[in-house]
């Protein structure tokens, strides 16, 4: 029922909506002509997505000892075979012009001690130095930048607190034809739903590692793009490849914070609740084995135990050597009352990257008319089974660059949206009990992470798929009768793409890239994409 002194719901219109507003949501808007009216729209702060958290870099061939087809070669090996060598080779050779753009728009890379060259590091899985950076804190530096740039438009208006309901299509106005026109979003500050009808919409709205019970990412990581794109008729691929960082720090108020690998690097070692190692018997680099086998024996030894967390120790190195290498590790932990020049780190494993997402071309186009994603939430083809370090950064801007261009050459044809009725909240009622909510949510992330996360088994898989079925019963029902909230919106979408993970990951019978399931711990040989088609999708028209 509608409550007294409501506000008169707000409506809008403009040529290009963007959802996101990270590094994929600000470099389409920058590269659009300054003629259009564009809306980025953001959970939280303009600058407060996952771009903000990266600390590592951005590849690029910008050295002239490296090539264009090494990077290429390097990203198909580590992809487990399942990359898309044309999405590949369109992104890599794209790669330093849009490094290029961004230190015209004025990021600030770290250089050489001459001043005069940019200062390359190298990462796992690549053959040479290409990772260009600013310090630690490359997500930093390209997201106050593109915020600031795109605040000084007026084009451009960026509207925080606000969060995507669903995406507003001609089938849900009962109209001809496969268009999207706009979405319906939620304003944070009055709880009210409000109307944004545009010509071009592009989702920007990063993974859904919020699905799992421990994760790197930021809060807003709940799927809302992969689950709004979904429910609109597109078909999303490859979503049981979801990668894991080793070593998440375990503790109540940590919120996500990474301990790099480089702590093992330097000869911190992995160990047991009782201090015994273990790492030896999974693999003879022991702690220096990669990324996935590391997670993997991290999470085999919790489950095989019981145990809430292992612990990384690199406390036999003397405490100066610790200090100096890893301050910022050293003052955090210290915080929580952990000493690392003395006492083990309490380490998880935690869900760092969504290499699925929702089905799109080179221009970012999806199956749905006039809808483009750009980043994380998309599946370009790039990434495979598993994405190669510093290339994710390097797909938002290229295909953010990719999906500006072609709205820029299609917007003169492309007609104004059309009217699309207020959301209607006079059947709904404000909700007293939210504690629904609340459980539902700590239930998916629990039994995401304890059946459908590192290691898999087909029975946990299907324990995962009859508890997911039954969570979105009730989430169904309670969205119908309540007021909508950020809360529910996204519990709504994790349950979505939670399901989506689970069907994707049944479908795969082999192990491969980021994918490991115990009864079928082989590769197949001629292995394909896992493609989920819902039953909204129309095969779009010329």
């Amino acid at each position: 029922m509608a409550r007294d002194n409501d506000p008169m719901p707000q409506s809008y219109e403009y040529d290009v909506l963007i959802i996101g507003s990270g590094a994929a949501g600000l470099t389409v808007a920058l590269n659009l002509p300054e003629h259009l009216r564009v809306c980025v729209v953001s959970k939280a702060d303009i600058s407060s997505g996952a771009t903000l958290w990266a600390q590592g870099g951005i590849a690029a061939v910008m050295d002239a000892t490296d090539s264009v087809e090494d990077h290429i070669q390097d990203t198909l090996k580590a992809g487990g075979g399942l990359c898309h060598e044309d999405a590949v080779r369109f992104t890599v050779e794209h790669g330093k012009e849009s490094i290029d753009w961004l230190i015209d728009s004025g990021v600030d890379f770290t250089r050489e001690e001459d001043q005069q060259h940019y200062h390359l590091t190298r990462e796992g899985g690549h053959s040479h130095r290409r990772i260009i950076h600013s310090a630690d804190a490359t997500g930093r530096a390209v997201s106050t930048t593109l915020a600031s740039q795109a605040e000084a438009r007026p084009n451009i208006e960026l509207k925080s607190g606000r969060v995507a309901v669903d995406l507003i299509t001609n089938r849900k106005l009962s109209l001809p034809g496969n268009r999207c026109v706009g979405a319906y979003v939620l304003n944070l500050e009055d709880n009210h739903v409000e109307l944004y009808r545009a010509r071009f919409t592009v989702v920007a709205t990063g993974g859904a590692s919020k699905a799992y019970r421990y994760t790197t990412n930021p809060d807003g990581a709940s799927g809302d793009g992969i689950a709004m794109a979904w429910r609109a008729g597109c078909r999303v691929a490859n979503m049981e490849f979801n990668q894991f960082h080793p070593t998440c720090l375990y503790h109540p108020h940590a919120k996500s914070f990474l301990i790099t690998e480089a702590v093992r690097g330097e000869g911190g070692v992995l160990k047991l609740p009782d201090g015994s190692r273990f790492m030896d018997r999974f693999d003879p680099r022991a702690e220096l084995a990669p990324r996935d086998i590391v997670a993997r024996a991290i999470d085999h030894e919790m489950k095989r135990l019981g145990a809430d967390n292992l612990y990384l120790d690199i406390s036999h190195k003397p405490a100066d050597f610790v200090k100096h290498h890893f301050p910022t590790i050293y003052e955090k932990c210290l915080g929580f009352g952990i000493d690392i020049t003395k006492d083990p780190i309490p380490v998880v494993p935690a869900a760092h990257y969504t290499c699925g997402g929702i089905i799109s071309d080179e221009r970012a186009r999806t199956d749905v008319n006039q809808l483009y994603v750009v980043g994380e939430a998309a599946f370009t083809g790039l990434h495979g089974a598993n994405r190669m370090a510093s290339n994710s950064l390097l797909e938002c801007l290229v295909y953010g660059r990719a999906a500006a261009a072609d709205i820029t050459r299609r917007e003169a044809d492309i007609p104004a949206p059309p009217e699309a009725p207020d959301w209607d909240e006079s059947q709904v009622r404000d909700s007293d009990e939210d504690v629904v909510i609340s459980h539902n949510w700590d239930e998916l992330r629990h039994f995401m992470w304890d059946y459908v996360g590192i290691v898999r088994t087909t029975k946990r898989l299907q324990r995962a798929k009859h508890r997911v079925d039954l969570l979105h019963s009730e989430i169904n029902e309670f969205y119908s009768n309540y007021r909508v909230s950020n809360d529910l919106i996204e519990l709504r979408n994790l349950v979505t793409v939670s399901d989506l993970i689970i069907c994707s990951a049944l479908q795969r019978k082999e192990s491969r890239g980021l994918h490991y399931t115990l009864d079928y711990p082989g590769l197949n040989h001629d292995s394909k994409d896992t493609v989920l088609v819902p039953t909204t999708y129309r095969t779009l028209s010329p």
